[in-house]
């Protein structure tokens, strides 16, 4: 066999035309000895061919000095030419005279701020060239130097050079034709500088006059195709919903939702980026447009490899069969710098398709198979409706944004191990109950020891050791599992002695959360076994939060707003927040643009006020009335049916339809709400919760205070998926939990998660101030909407019923009786009215409503009085004085 191949090799396969020969070769025979196997044949090698490498260009600090360079050089040209309107005329003379032997004198005399040099610039650029109109390169040069240093701008490089260009030749003829025809050659010539005076002078010898009206005219034309303008006198809101899709399908330059023009760019669709990546195709277009020495690569897989590498040779050590360790590996991608990852993904990706293609297929056939696959991709938009195309220009939040913590590592010794199952097996063993196996499993804070008892030992036996179990251990938070769900064992789980921080950029940056498919979904942080652990909030549908003060409630629902905030499109999310304690979310107001909704006329978008609760909460039942009643119209069941079809053009935007987006409603504190408005909070947030799943309003509830009085049976009844960080009783766990476990957490993040049968115990991935703020402040920096996403206008009165207009000719007969007393005693309440009066409740009560109506007494406040707003019988004389005219 081996000399058979040896045949084929060397005698019938031809040498490639222009290879080297190798020594020994044979010549177009056939040998019957097999090859010697130690020598190797040598090969002549031709001489290397010189290349010329720019590798230094790739260094980031080079490419941060160059950066810096411009931005400088911006900055300098700037006061030099506001310098030379103050100067020029004087410096002028001192900068034609100048020699090499004289540029000391002449900086001396030079009363430019910037000196000879400064001088000796701005009169070459305005004095010479261009004029004042010499002020737009300084836009071209910063935008330069910005985008080298921060890598991130919101305009196009094409945009910002288009449109200073153009007005650095329009200003400077504009200019030099406003020099001219005015007659003051002698004293401003300098605004407009040669070039656009001598350009002045000729149009004028060409045009005359018409100079003027060209002049006009070319303005007017760039701004038509610059800004987009296709049409004139016609508001926005006349337009329907196909023009509007179909302009911004086929416009160069795509127009925001509230009419204001954006730059030109290319907009980013992210429906046609299901990778889930955070860069901006846009943004990749305009680094690759910037020459060779400001591409940017920051890829360092050979330091990846050998980390990886380093991590399998510490796994694969032996260990001792004391009993059984599961621990979860960290995966190579979970240690892969974050603002690579997703591009080193797609790399992967390619490679693996270049790989699988046939080498000889032929290029034209390939280049009729991009053409087809352009030309389908151009029908799908054409025909189908694309909401992020509101903002085409929204970049999602990087990850850098988020501070690295560092790659977790186990913190449990095995030493810590072997001494945790000796005192459990000890602590058993006092009680006769013997042990068969007994093995471990380590998460960032807890240790889960799973054993296996004798046969004939009852589990309620080993359950009520839990405490002498933690007395043995001396550890605070022993749970017992008992058995585990889905295996014939019991769970100990103990805390360990070093917990490890799971922060959310270890999460947010895994293939899990990237890739994952979910409506809303929310990275909450590992399980017991190290486990990413992912929900989706669209699911559940609903999320009661329950904990202690300091337990890490605020940093959960951080972590809940995060993750959506990095996964989802401004026009598929709103948030409705709601925060009693004025602070807590306070940072999301950056984002209101983009975000938040909120109710007409309200100038903040996250709700502090109490009494504004009830009107946000009656308005999203309004809005949901509103959404069912176009399910109804369109003949679908849920939210997600209803979009398919408005996206796919079978709904009719002239009939009301419109593209809907998810709602999450977040309230940071119930129990407040239910003590200062209780019933009036109650009813709608149960409305909701029974209701507003299949239109895509979903809520997310937190209370320090998880008692009946909080969480009654209506709320607790609607909400399946329930999380519980730890509490102070048994009876809080089980008003929160239904079982308990809840008191025997450790704090810091730590939680057990509910979703119907299924009890999980997660560590909450920790997010800092900081972090939730440079996002948010990123978002906000960006082109958003004219305001935020406008609920249903409710105003409402005690009775949960809409307010009509005070009507002066329905009122009673004892209105003005009745606010006579009312303002007398100060003192609005209807037990007033009927002593005084001698009337009924319910008469009564009709008075205090017009009496509110006409703006003598306040709302609703309970089991207060009602607030008198007129002071004296005086005011109250011309109010109703002005009322009978």
């Amino acid at each position: 066999m081996a000399t058979n191949t040896y045949k084929r090799e060397v005698g019938n396969v031809p040498r490639p035309k222009n290879a080297p020969r190798v020594q020994n070769e044979p010549k177009g025979r056939t040998e019957t000895r097999a090859p010697k196997e130690p020598k190797e044949p040598k090969t002549r090698k031709p001489f290397p061919k010189p290349q010329l490498s720019f590798n230094f260009v790739k260094d980031r600090r080079l490419q941060l000095g160059v950066g810096f360079f411009f931005l400088l050089s911006a900055l300098y040209l700037a006061i030099a030419f506001v310098s030379f309107l103050f100067t020029g005329t004087a410096d002028q003379s001192v900068v034609e005279s100048v020699t090499a032997a004289e540029v000391k004198e002449a900086g001396l005399e030079s009363e430019n701020w910037l000196g000879l040099f400064g001088a000796w610039v701005s009169d070459y650029f305005i004095n010479r060239w261009f004029g004042v109109a010499s002020f737009f390169f300084i836009p071209i040069i910063f935008f330069i130097g910005y985008k080298i240093v921060f890598r991130r701008t919101t305009v196009t490089f094409s945009s910002v050079v288009t449109l200073c260009l153009f007005g650095l030749l329009w200003g400077t003829v504009t200019t030099g034709y406003v020099v001219l025809v005015g007659n003051v050659v002698d004293k401003l010539s300098f605004l407009s500088g040669a070039i656009g005076f001598e350009s002045a002078i000729w149009l004028q010898s060409l045009l005359g006059w018409g100079t003027g009206l060209l002049l006009a005219f070319l303005l007017v034309l760039f701004v038509i195709f610059f800004f987009n303008i296709t049409t004139i006198g016609r508001s926005r809101t006349s337009a329907t919903a196909e023009d509007e899709t179909s302009e911004k399908k086929n416009a160069p330059f795509a127009t925001s939702e509230a009419g204001v023009y954006a730059s030109p760019s290319v907009g980013m669709n992210h429906l046609s980026n299901p990778s889930g990546t955070f860069e901006d195709e846009e943004e990749e277009e305009e680094e690759n447009a910037f020459p060779a020495p400001f591409a940017v690569q920051e890829q360092e897989e050979e330091e990846e490899q050998e980390f990886a590498s380093a991590y399998a040779e510490e796994e694969n050590e032996p260990e001792e069969d004391l009993f059984e360790v599961n621990e979860l590996p960290v995966t190579p991608k979970m240690t892969t710098p974050v603002s690579s990852l997703p591009l080193s993904l797609e790399l992967e990706q390619d490679e693996d398709v270049l790989i699988q293609e046939p080498e000889a297929e032929p290029e034209l056939d390939l280049a009729v198979q991009k053409v087809a696959e352009e030309e389908e991709s151009d029908e799908l938009v054409s025909e189908n409706y694309d909401p992020t195309l509101d903002l085409p220009r929204y970049q999602y939040p990087s990850i850098d944004l988020l501070i690295d913590y560092g790659v977790g590592k186990v913190q449990v010794t095995k030493e810590e191990l072997e001494a945790n199952k000796d005192k459990i097996v000890e602590t058993l063993g006092n009680y006769s109950i013997g042990i068969a196996s007994i093995k471990a499993t380590i998460g960032p804070t807890v240790t889960l020891y799973e054993i296996v008892p004798d046969a004939g030992v009852r589990i309620s036996k080993i359950k009520s050791l839990e405490d002498d179990i933690a007395l043995s251990l001396a550890a605070l938070g022993i749970r017992i599992i008992a058995p585990i769900p889905g295996k014939g064992t019991i769970g100990i789980e103990v805390p360990n002695k070093k917990k490890e921080m799971v922060s959310i950029k270890s999460i947010l940056s895994t293939e899990k959360f990237l890739k994952s498919e979910m409506d809303l979904p929310i990275a909450f942080g590992k399980t017991i076994t190290n486990e990413v652990f992912i929900a989706d909030l669209a699911k559940m549908p609903h999320l009661l939060m329950a904990g202690a003060t300091g337990q890490g409630k605020s940093v959960g629902l951080n972590a809940i707003l995060t993750s959506l905030l990095y996964k989802r499109h401004p026009s598929q999310l709103k948030f409705v927040l709601v925060d009693p304690k004025k602070v807590e979310l306070s940072l999301f107001n950056k984002i209101e643009r983009h975000f938040l909704a909120k109710l007409p006329d309200t100038d903040e978008a996250i709700i502090t006020d109490t009494k504004k609760v009830v009107n946000t909460l009656n308005s999203l039942c309004m809005e949901m009335d509103q959404r069912y009643d176009l399910l109804k119209d369109a003949g679908c069941r849920n939210l997600k049916e209803y979009n398919l079809k408005f996206v796919e053009r079978r709904l009719n935007p002239k009939k009301g339809h419109r593209f809907m987006p998810f709602i999450v409603l977040v309230i940071d504190e119930l129990a407040d709400l239910m003590m200062t408005a209780g019933k009036e909070v109650e009813t709608p947030i149960a409305r909701l919760a029974q209701l507003a799943r299949a239109i895509g309003i979903h809520l997310v509830v937190a209370t320090q205070r998880p008692s009946v009085n909080v969480i009654t049976g209506i709320i607790k009844a609607n909400f399946p998926a329930r999380i519980s960080f730890k509490v102070t009783s048994k009876i809080d766990s089980r008003t929160i939990l239904d079982t308990g476990g809840a008191d025997q957490l450790i704090g810091q993040g730590d939680m057990l998660f509910s979703l119907g049968s299924d009890l999980i115990r997660v560590q909450c991935a920790f997010v800092d101030t900081p972090e939730v703020d440079r996002i948010c402040e990123f978002i906000g920096e960006q082109q958003g909407y004219s305001d935020a996403y406008l609920l249903p206008e409710f105003v409402g009165d005690e009775g949960g019923n809409d307010k009509a207009d005070f009507d002066p000719s329905n009122k009673d007969a004892m209105f003005e009786e009745a606010a006579r007393i009312v303002v007398t005693h100060q003192q609005g309440s209807t037990s007033l009215l009927q002593r005084r009066l001698k009337l009924g409740y319910n008469r009564a009560g009709r008075l205090i409503d017009q009496l509110e109506a006409a703006g003598v007494v306040g709302p609703f406040e309970g089991s207060k009085a009602r607030e008198v707003l007129i002071p004296d019988e005086y005011s109250l004389e011309q109010l109703l004085n002005n009322m009978d005219s």
